[in-house]
């Protein structure tokens, strides 16, 4: 059992039913009436983000999170296949659960697969990733306005804006955290 004088970001925790992951937290103290923490989390099954009120010194149960490397193999468009780099052991995962994740994943990709109890919580990708623009708009001459952007496709399918210097063939990096155009490759 932890209370909420333990917290820290990036913790988790279990509560009402739920695996949470602290993102933000705040100890408030008022003037008048009862301490209480402020807290941004992360529902880790749904991935939804909710903000939370809990009373100072609320206990709960602190989640222990199992994160194995794996690599990413191939995809049936039901789920995607993944490989235990250590024991060779494969595990499918919905396509569903992976909706945000697939625009950034290929094939021999690493990645980290969350684990709470043997259920299978999440892919968490690389910060960023190299990919290959395959379909893109050529750059407009003379277009020199601050920030200029033309769109582009991906290898995986995903959309992004791009620099209009950017062609198609270019490896650009991308953030996995916003999944925006970070740089050339």
């Amino acid at each position: 059992m932890i209370s909420t004088s333990d917290f820290k970001t990036g913790m988790t925790i279990e509560y009402e039913g739920n695996i949470y992951q602290i993102l933000e937290f705040q100890h408030v103290k008022p003037g008048k009436g009862q301490a209480y923490v402020r807290t941004k989390l992360r529902n880790l099954r749904t991935g939804a983000n909710i903000d939370y009120t809990f009373s100072a010194g609320e206990k709960m149960e602190q989640a222990m999170i199992e994160k194995r490397k794996m690599q990413y193999l191939y995809s049936t468009g039901e789920a995607y296949s993944f490989m235990d780099m250590d024991t060779f052991e494969q595990i499918d995962i919905p396509a569903e659960r992976l909706e945000y994740e697939k625009a950034f994943m290929l094939e021999g990709m690493e990645v980290t697969i969350v684990v709470f109890q043997g259920e299978i919580l999440g892919v968490n990708l690389p910060e960023k990733v190299v990919l290959e623009v395959t379909e893109c708009a050529p750059g407009v001459k003379g277009n020199t306005a601050a920030n200029a952007t033309k769109d582009a496709i991906l290898e995986t399918g995903h959309r992004i804006l791009v620099p209009l210097f950017v062609e198609q063939g270019d490896k650009i990096i991308v953030s996995t955290i916003d999944g925006k155009y970070h740089s050339r490759a």
